[in-house]
């Protein structure tokens, strides 16, 4: 089983920065992708920036300049450092692990974590 946490969620005012970390536990075999989205209310789950095993990046265009995902691969984690926030960014972020399991490493599962939540207003 593999668990997925998220943490750094805050009131934050408009450009403002803030930091979130998420981490991937359990009986991991190898983690391939770890994705950052988000849902803002009323709205539909979004991706926002994602980062792969080989570190390569990919960020929507309405974060890019602003966001920046990193990751750990030795403590399983990633980060995602947001600055010149706005109000439209607020919304619940998830974390999402696409990795191997100790239990079956020939299949690749999406894990899911249960969000933290950022609001960005004065």
């Amino acid at each position: 089983q593999v668990r997925v946490v998220e943490s750094g969620g805050a009131l934050v005012q408009p450009g403002g920065s803030l930091r979130l970390s998420c981490e991937a536990s359990g009986n991991i075999h190898s983690i391939e992708a770890m994705t950052w989205y988000r849902q803002g209310p009323g709205k539909q789950r979004e991706l926002v920036a994602g980062i792969i095993s080989d570190g390569r990046t990919n960020y929507r265009d309405f974060v890019k300049g602003r966001f920046t995902i990193s990751r750990d691969n030795a403590k399983n984690t990633v980060a995602l450092q947001m600055t010149s926030l706005k109000p439209e960014d607020t919304g619940v972020y998830y974390c999402n692990v696409a990795a191997r399991s100790g239990a079956n490493p020939s299949l690749i599962v999406n894990y899911w974590g249960q969000g933290t939540q950022v609001t960005v207003s004065s």
